[in-house]
């Protein structure tokens, strides 16, 4: 194939990724709106341990029709991964509850500087000047049409931090073990969502009723509810594997800077289907900032220089993981 056609291939099947993980985030956001919005259920924590267990019915299903390979995951490095996973989910309902809503906002646009960090530390990537001044006009986009009232406490502040620290760790450590263990999105969501779907089942509904003061196996679950949450766990399979596929073939930081797309859109699909009184002058700015910045970054990281690792592995340790990973991931071109 020659190389114009495959530089062609793989700008498409990068933005296929980049759209499957938009799309679906943005339905779950919306489906899950109207579940805990218009019906009130309201328990977050065990509705993902649900969308985990889907995911998992999901890979048994691919592994019986012989889609998904068998692979190794040390048990070691999946209860460190389901750890930094679940206190995630777990830090940022907490989070939600004890802040203001501009200040939760705040503390996720914080996720993206932390993995920053953890690139420069464990990868020894270097990001150029264009680079960073893209992530921080993406940053100063999504805080002006997003935060509004920022309040601050003591233990919503330790909430906060808990939660931004696990959400990168654990997207930095979807990279990490995709390339560690040469494992493709399918095979290592075949290990972690049992593993996550378990574990919040069991804690969820004492989360749940924590942070709400309701049981959720005392709740009204009319026809409609059902459907709702039957609907947020098959458009939840599709999220989780779109972002272990746009993780593995990019990074965590290209995922948290290009993944505010989806902010804007749920905005925007918000104003138009819900009411345009939040609309005005320094939210459409912001938006239109965020954009722009997503704009430069993509194309400030994809020139040489631009984002690099200053330690790189040698040709036969390239060749041996490209070797391995590559019939892992064209199954995830497929999808």
């Amino acid at each position: 194939m020659a190389p114009g056609s495959k530089a062609e291939r793989k700008a498409a099947l990068d933005a296929g990724a980049w759209m499957f993980n938009v799309v679906t985030s943005v339905g779950i956001i919306m489906v899950n709106k109207g579940l805990m919005a218009t019906h009130g259920f309201s328990f977050a924590t065990t509705l993902t341990g649900l969308h985990f267990a889907m995911t998992t019915l999901m890979t048994l299903v691919m592994k019986w029709l012989g889609y998904i390979q068998p692979s190794y995951l040390p048990l070691p490095e999946l209860v460190k991964f389901a750890f930094f996973a679940n206190l995630s989910i777990v830090g940022m309902n907490v989070s939600l509850m004890w802040n203001s809503v501009g200040f939760y906002q705040i503390a996720k646009l914080c996720i993206i500087p932390v993995l920053c960090i953890l690139e420069i530390i464990f990868d020894k990537v270097r990001y150029s000047r264009d680079t960073k001044l893209s992530i921080v006009l993406v940053l100063i986009g999504v805080a002006v049409c997003t935060v509004t009232d920022v309040s601050v406490n003591s233990q919503g502040l330790l909430a906060a931090v808990i939660a931004v620290w696990s959400t990168a760790l654990q997207q930095h450590y979807v990279h990490h073990l995709q390339w560690k263990y040469s494992l493709g999105s399918f095979n290592l969501l075949g290990h972690t969502a049992p593993a996550q779907a378990a574990s919040l089942l069991i804690v969820g509904p004492f989360v749940d009723f924590w942070l709400t003061n309701k049981r959720v196996d005392a709740f009204n679950y009319t026809s409609i509810v059902t459907f709702f949450i039957v609907l947020s766990c098959i458009i939840a399979v599709g999220t989780n594997l779109s972002q272990f596929i746009c993780i593995g073939r990019f990074t965590a930081v290209s995922f948290q800077v290009l993944g505010h797309m989806k902010t804007v859109l749920v905005l925007t699909l918000g104003f138009l289907f819900f009411g345009k009184e939040g609309l005005n002058f320094h939210v459409a700015l912001g938006m239109l900032l965020a954009v722009i910045g997503m704009i430069w970054y993509g194309n400030a990281s994809s020139k040489s220089g631009g984002k690099e690792r200053q330690v790189y592995p040698t040709p036969s340790e390239k060749s041996q993981k490209h070797g391995a990973l590559s019939s892992q991931s064209e199954l995830d071109q497929k999808v």
